[in-house]
This record gives C-alpha cells, sequence and structure tokens, in this order.
C-alpha cells in the first residue's frame, strides 16, 4: 500500500504528521499490517502532535481507525487543514483537540458511498451498511460540533461544501487562521454550497427564465344567424289578350 502519511520530528522533539492525498487507496477493511504501522509510528512518541491534512478523502474504514487512534491518543492534536478536507478526510479533522484551517482551505461532508452487486438481498445489505456507516459518521461530526444529528444528516444528504469562516460558524473547526476577530470584515461571507439545493436552485431559475405560454382563448366560430329564407309571391299572371295580326286579318276576311 502506498504511504499516504509521512512524519516529521521538529528540532524542539514536536513531531508533525503530513496526511496528504487520498487516504488509504487500498481499503483498510482486511489489511492487518497497515493500521498496525500507523499505530505503532502515532504511539512512537509523546507530546503535543501537529497534522498537516489536504485530502479528497478515501476509505472511511481507514478514516475511521485514524480518527480514533488520534483521539485515544494521550497528547494535544492540532490539525491544520491546508487545502481541503473532504469526505472520509473530514471525519479524520473531527479528532483534533484544536482544529484549525487556512482562509483558502475547503471542507466537504457527505453520504458514504459504495458499489455492490449481486441480488436484491445484497441489495439490501448494501443499503444498511451504508445506513450504519453514515449514522458512524455522524456520530463524529457531533462530538466535534454539537450541532444536532438531523442538521448534520441533511448536511451530508446535500453533499456540504463549507470555506473556513463556515466551518468555524457550525463548529467544524475552532480557528481560520492567519486572521484575528479584529482582522474580519462584519460583511465577510461564510459561505456553504450545497450541490442538491444549488442544482435545485439553478433549475427554479432555469424555468423562471422561460417565457410563460400565452393563455390562447380558442374563439368559438359564430354562428350565422338563422336566416329563413322568405319565399318569392307569385306574380299575377297576367292573360295575353293581344291578337296576332294574321288572325286579325283572317276574322276581317270572314265578315266581307
Amino acid at each position: 500500500m502506498r504511504h499516504f502519511w509521512n512524519w516529521v520530528r521538529n528540532d524542539d522533539e514536536s513531531r508533525t504528521l503530513y496526511l496528504d492525498g487520498v487516504i488509504a487507496e487500498e481499503s483498510w477493511f482486511s489489511d492487518d499490517i497497515t493500521p498496525a504501522m500507523f499505530k505503532e509510528e502515532l504511539f512512537a512518541g509523546n507530546g503535543p502532535i501537529t497534522i498537516h491534512l489536504n485530502s479528497p478523502g478515501g476509505d472511511c474504514i481507514a478514516a475511521s481507525q485514524i480518527y480514533t487512534m488520534l483521539m485515544d491518543y494521550p497528547g494535544d492534536v492540532t490539525i491544520q487543514i491546508d487545502g481541503m478536507a473532504a469526505s472520509a478526510a473530514s471525519v479524520i479533522a473531527m479528532a483534533g483537540t484544536h482544529v484549525t484551517m487556512s482562509p483558502t482551505s475547503l471542507m466537504m461532508i457527505h453520504n458514504p458511498f459504495t458499489m455492490a452487486m449481486g441480488d436484491t438481498e445484497e441489495m439490501r445489505k448494501a443499503i444498511q451498511l451504508l445506513d450504519e456507516v453514515k449514522e458512524s459518521i455522524i456520530t463524529a461530526y457531533h462530538i466535534k460540533t454539537g450541532l444536532s444529528r438531523d442538521k448534520i444528516s441533511q448536511l451530508m444528504d446535500s453533499e456540504t461544501w463549507m470555506n473556513a469562516l463556515k466551518a468555524r460558524e457550525l463548529g467544524f473547526c475552532d480557528e481560520v487562521l492567519y486572521t484575528g476577530a479584529e482582522d474580519l470584515p462584519d460583511d465577510m461571507a461564510a459561505y456553504t454550497f450545497e450541490r442538491k439545493s444549488a442544482a435545485a436552485c439553478l433549475m427554479n431559475r432555469v424555468i423562471a427564465s422561460m417565457p410563460k405560454p400565452q393563455n390562447v382563448v380558442k374563439e368559438e366560430p359564430e354562428h350565422p344567424p338563422d336566416v329563413t329564407p322568405t319565399p318569392e309571391e307569385p306574380k299575377p299572371v297576367i292573360p295575353d289578350n293581344r291578337v296576332k295580326a294574321a288572325d286579325l286579318e283572317k276574322r276581317l276576311s270572314l265578315l266581307k
């Protein structure tokens, strides 16, 4: 397995741990050697330690074990998020006695996911496993932030990204580095980005910008007035009493 952590012993005998990249590209689920190696190196010294964390996440089982080891460590654990603590890496961050974030860093929390294959019974088992993993992660967030489990569950459902100020506001971190309270303007935004909410908002804007259909009233054709034709009055028949000239001459010849 690739070593994703690195210990440095400082001149003052304090120790610094660098956690960079994906947390356990190969799962610790059935690995006894790697977790034991990490634990041995962690407890090889004593006193306060500082952990520089920059990770997009990784295996939730490995993150859970690292979280538990750090919680068991007797000395103070300062976790400094340099760039990003996303997904499983955010769980590790919750083990810090004191959690700090760079002003440019981000934290992301979301629901666990897995890949499964098989029949319907196997799918049900996978769903049940994800539900239990989510509940265990919520517990770690709740211990650190004090937020309600319902609120944390909603943030995870939405895949929530937080800048340093928002993470501090919600209790996921204790301090924003390089700034004091007097250095922060009153109107400086504490920002979260929720993927599902953003998608819904975008769709609402698209729908609102679409031209509304015209309500066309279909006019029924006007019925022509029911005009019953008036029958023409019959013209009077005028008898033709005119005598033709030939007939008249014939009659006159008879009178002679």
